[in-house]
């Protein structure tokens, strides 16, 4: 699994289950990443998408503690368990993980990569992606991109693995 996420310098991702940006080439690189992928999401994020539908084109599993939750397009699952029985035998690097932040804090364990969006600036946010710098069993494996946008914003991808998975 793959978590992905644009966070601002202090690792936050949104407020108000919103982005506190909007950056076309991040929205881009997302969309290219996850395209015909499984993405594994909370029901919160899913009610942040276009008209709160799974995205299209993308398998999509949603995290939701209520066990009768019906969400056509969508299939559901209540544990990090039912995530990783959901996912059985799919290439790793094939799943995405895409929020919200208890989900990417839940998940994470379970990532053997993260591609992350690092935006050159601070943002008022009151939800944050676990912050994989100051976890020992991450490190930056390589940046992939550096983009300074008009009007000034700089963001660069930076693709993460963990240790853990590393042997």
């Amino acid at each position: 699994m793959i978590s992905i996420a644009a966070v601002d310098k202090n690792w936050g991702i949104g407020k108000n289950n919103k982005l506190p940006w909007k950056i076309p080439g991040e929205q881009r690189f997302f969309r290219e990443k996850t395209y015909g992928k499984t993405i594994i999401m909370g029901r919160r994020t899913l009610e942040s998408l276009p008209g709160g539908k799974p995205l299209e084109g993308r398998r999509n599993i949603i995290m939701t503690r209520n066990e009768n939750a019906f969400i056509p397009g969508a299939e559901t699952a209540g544990s990090p368990e039912e995530v990783l029985s959901l996912i059985h035998g799919l290439d790793p690097d094939d799943v995405f993980v895409i929020g919200g932040a208890q989900i990417y804090r839940l998940l994470i364990p379970y990532c053997e990569k993260a591609l992350i969006t690092r935006i050159n600036g601070v943002y008022d946010v009151d939800s944050h992606h676990p912050d994989l710098d100051s976890d020992p069993n991450w490190r930056v494996a390589s940046v992939l991109q550096e983009v300074t946008c008009p009007g000034g914003v700089s963001y660069a991808v930076h693709l993460y693995e963990n240790r853990f998975f590393l042997g």
